[in-house]
This record gives C-alpha cells, structure tokens and sequence, in this order.
C-alpha cells in the first residue's frame, strides 16, 4: 500500500503531464505485478464492488473519532470528500504492523461483500487503526471509490508503453475490453492477443470542438461531412467465435440490443464497424429522441414492449477491421468507401445502416444543412478530414463536431452544495428555479462554467446569506440569476417542473438581472414543445 500511497501522492502534487508520466512509469517499472493490474484497474475505472456503505463508514469513523455525528457531517461539509475527512478525523494508528499491498488490501475488501454488518465494521475499524495517515486515506478511497488521480487513460496508457518498451496503440488496444483485475495477470494483460479469439474492441477515436466557424479548416473538398447524432457511441465486433457490441465507456452492451443478433450471420469474421446506436422511429424514418433510447440503456433484459417501441439501428460510419486487417492507419476515405460496400450486401432488416455522407461544397452551404439538424433529430455536423487516419482518444485538427449552439435560460439559484476534490471548500453545485406564477418551481442543477473567481464569491455571498442547512445543502434567497445552457430537452414525470435538461451548465452570471426577470415554466415548455420535430 505504501507503494500505491505514495504514486497517489506524486500524482496529486503536481499538475505537469511530464511529471506524472515520469511517476507512472517508474511506478509500472517498480510495482508487484498484481498491484499494476489494480492500478490499471482503478485508473481505468474498474473499480471493486463496495463492500460497505457510505452511511456506514460515517457512522463508524464518528465512533472512533468519538465525536458526535452532527459533528462529523459539518466537518465533512467543510472538507468536502468522505474519505478525506474520516483520513483527518481517527486518531492516531497503532504503526508497526507488516506493510500489505494494494492487491490484498482490495482482496480482503472484496471479501467483507455479503458479510454481516459487525464482520465489516470490525474489518474497517482495524484497518483505521493500522494504517499511516496517507494510507488509511488511500484505504478509504478504495472503499468509496472515489478516485480521482489525474490521470486520462492517454496519460496511463503512454505511461504502460514507456515501462514495457511496448507500442502505445497496441497498449491502448489491450486496455479495452471487459477484463477483470482480480483474474488477470500482468503479462497476460500486455500479451499479444492470439489471432481472431478475442472480442476486444479498438479504442474510440474522438473529436474535438469546433469553436466558431469551419472557414480556418481550409479547402472544404479535404473534408467529409455527416450528421453528429445524438445516440450511444459503440464498435460492433465480428471476429471468429465472437460477436458483441460495445459501448465507448467500455460495457459490453450486446444483450442490450437483440435486433443486432442477426448481423452475426452476415458479417464477415473479423469486421469491426464504429457507429451510433439510436433508437429509430420506422414510420418517420429518421432517429427517435435520445430519451427513447435512454429507456433501454441501464436495462439487461428488454421487454417486448420497449423492442417495439424503441426498436434500436446502428448507423455506422468508419470501418476499423476487414477481414481480421487492422485499417485504422488507412485514410478515411478509404475505409469509408469499404465500409460503404460491406453495408451494401447487408438487408436494412438487420438494423445495420450507413450514416449518410453529406457533400461539403463550401462552408456557408454546410452552415446553411447543419443549422436544419434539428429536423434531422441530430445534434449538428462531424467533420473530418478525408486523409485522418483512426486515431487513439482525442487528436485535435482531424475530427472537430460542430454542434448546434445550445438552448439557454434564465434562472435564480435556490440551493448551493460544496463540491469535490480541489473545490471541496467552494459552492459549486447550484439547483436553480424558474417561475410558475407566483411560484419558484426548482427544474435543474448545474455545476460547470464559472471560474474559481466567480465560484469563491459565490461561496462568499452563500455563507452570510444561508436560510436553512440541509446536511451539505444550503438553502439560500432566490437573488443571484444566471443563465443556464443545455443540449436537449424532455418531458420528465420524475421531475417537479415536469421537465428534465441534458448537459445543463452555467454559461454566465447575470449581474445585470433581478429574479423578477427570470424566465417561467410556460418559456421550458415552449422550448420543449419545440425541440419535438
């Protein structure tokens, strides 16, 4: 644990990329196996089942600590993050006990699933009490889950090729896939895969924002064009014994989508396809509204009404692998192009489409198409360029999405919470109202777009303004208004306002309005009643 203690100190004690590849490297270089295969694990997000609840751990550390729960929740709103605070709060550890690694630690967490409620406590509570302070704080983030270290998965990634002398795309490669860290060994996780056995997807390429206008991108005919839909981004895989969809966040979501079941037998072994999965409306055929698909997205077995309801095709858009050749370094326009014949051959039956390629004559006729994206039920335009290689994560200048601008609204923040990490003693986590009458009807939250300047005097202005504490929540006078930006919009029953926003955010601070000049729920409505194409 030491070991891991101190990579999550390097990490946390600088913002340099170089000096955080320089730490994960020697870390890799240095590291028991199994305890790189759990720091993979936990930087990329697989994280062990919780074995115990957060309810309990408070209630626990207070007893300890010997303070009363009031008081272990106010020092936890002023700190901000739980394991942070139950780090600060114990006493002093009885130090001279043999160092364990991450692997046993997190083994021996593994085990308390299931067990009884004392069986745990006495588990936790003995840890607390033979860890040094940074490791009992690195133990309780193994408990919660709540790591954040800094590091993107590029960053881990060219980290692991430095320490192996290994290629970074092929490391890239080797991270994908449903791996599990507790049966997998090190070398095995590196190993060079054997020949079509493996259903692993590629990593996802990405794209970056087009800020303004696409006339700094030079001669439009380098480009192609397509609709940037508004679905779930996945690779679908068809290699020799294989056959599985998989979403960009890693989850094997084949079960999810049986209409695909039959592409198994029409697609040739070793196809990898990356396209959107969408809910599609058969009648209008175009895509229903992301909030169609998104009835089925945390469902492992789909009723037959959401099949017929929902009914789910991919339209695809680039082809990563022909009969089993990697041509993620070929141009776009060249798999493209094969990928577009291999479509050709495949009924539509099957849910399978091409992602329709929009001509780029010039640049105020493509603005001219993306701002009726709308009618399309898309979200705005891709555009890429036809030389781009596939590449790993996100490279800027070869892939942008020119998304439409977004909706906004006025609105007057009502609560304010603190937030996490290096903001844990700042309110940035705001739940905001618009008007309905005389009424202030709460409709969203948001906790993205200031700056920290903004933030602290927020902050300030919250803590001499407080009408009611509510655990972490702060209940304050409806007077500061800021105006909100959103990407979609929809009808929401578990919603007070009736109405819930996707990717809510804070685009500015309206020092200029009063609350009386906020926007009412007849205006949400509006705009939802026409966001429905």
């Amino acid at each position: 644990m030491k070991h891991f203690a101190a990579l999550f100190a390097a990490l946390d004690g600088t913002t340099k990329t170089t000096a955080k590849l320089v730490a994960l490297t020697n870390y890799f270089q240095t590291a028991a196996e199994q305890d790189r295969v759990w720091t993979i694990a936990i930087l990329s997000g697989r994280r062990p089942k919780r074995s115990v609840t957060a309810t309990e751990l408070r209630l626990w550390a207070a007893e300890v600590a010997g303070i009363p729960d009031w008081l272990f929740e106010e020092s936890y709103t002023v700190v901000g993050d739980l394991a942070e605070t139950i780090a600060h709060l114990l006493p002093m550890p009885q130090l001279g006990l043999p160092d364990q690694s991450l692997t046993e630690w997190i083994t021996a967490l593994m085990g308390l699933n299931g067990k009884p409620a004392d069986t745990r406590k006495a588990a936790i509570v003995g840890a607390w009490q033979s860890l040094a302070p940074e490791e009992r704080f690195i133990f309780n983030k193994l408990i919660t889950g709540g790591f954040r270290m800094g590091v993107s998965q590029g960053l881990m990634t060219k980290a692991l090729a430095r320490a192996t002398d290994m290629d970074e795309a092929a490391i890239a490669h080797r991270m994908m896939g449903d791996w599990q860290p507790a049966s997998t060994r090190f070398a095995d996780l590196i190993a060079p895969d054997i020949a079509g056995s493996s259903s692993r997807p590629y990593p996802f390429a990405l794209a970056s924002a087009l800020d303004g206008g696409p006339e700094t991108l030079g001669d439009p005919a380098n480009w192609i064009a397509e609709w940037k839909w508004d679905g779930i981004r996945g690779q679908l895989v068809t290699r020799p014994g294989a056959f599985a969809l998989w979403s960009r966040g890693e989850d094997l979501i084949t079960d999810r989508f049986p209409e695909f079941a039959g592409l198994a037998d029409f697609l040739p072994p070793g196809t990898v396809i990356d396209g959107e999965v969408l809910a599609w409306d058969v009648a209008a055929d175009k895509p229903q509204p992301f909030a169609a698909l998104q009835t089925r997205i945390n469902r492992k077995t789909v009723p037959k009404k959401l099949l017929v309801d929902a009914p789910a095709r991919m339209l695809a858009y680039d082809l990563l692998e022909d009969a089993g050749i990697d041509l993620r370094t070929a141009p776009l326009a060249v798999r493209r192009a094969r990928l577009a014949e291999l479509i050709d051959g495949i009924d539509p039956k099957l849910g399978l489409g091409l992602s329709p390629q929009i001509t780029v004559e010039d640049w105020p006729c493509l603005a001219a198409i993306r701002a009726t994206a709308q009618m399309h039920r898309a979200e705005g335009l891709m555009l890429k360029r036809a030389s781009s290689p596939y590449h790993t994560g996100r490279k800027r200048g070869d892939w942008w999405k020119w998304k439409l601008d977004p909706m906004t609204i006025d609105a007057v923040m009502i609560y304010a919470q603190a937030g996490h990490g290096r903001r844990a003693n700042l309110y940035t986590d705001f739940t905001f109202a618009v008007r309905d009458g005389n009424e202030l009807v709460p409709f969203t939250k948001a906790y993205s777009g200031l700056t920290d300047a903004e933030f602290a005097q927020i902050t300030a202005w919250v803590r001499k303004n407080t009408l009611e504490r509510f655990g972490p929540v702060r209940r304050v006078p409806p007077e500061l208004v800021f105006e909100l930006a959103f990407e979609g919009i929809q009808a929401s029953p578990r919603h007070k306002s009736g109405i819930a926003l996707r990717f809510p955010r804070m685009l500015r601070w309206r020092h200029d309005k009063g609350p009386n000049e906020i926007d009412t729920l007849d205006t949400l409505r509006a705009v939802l009643a026409a966001s429905v194409v």
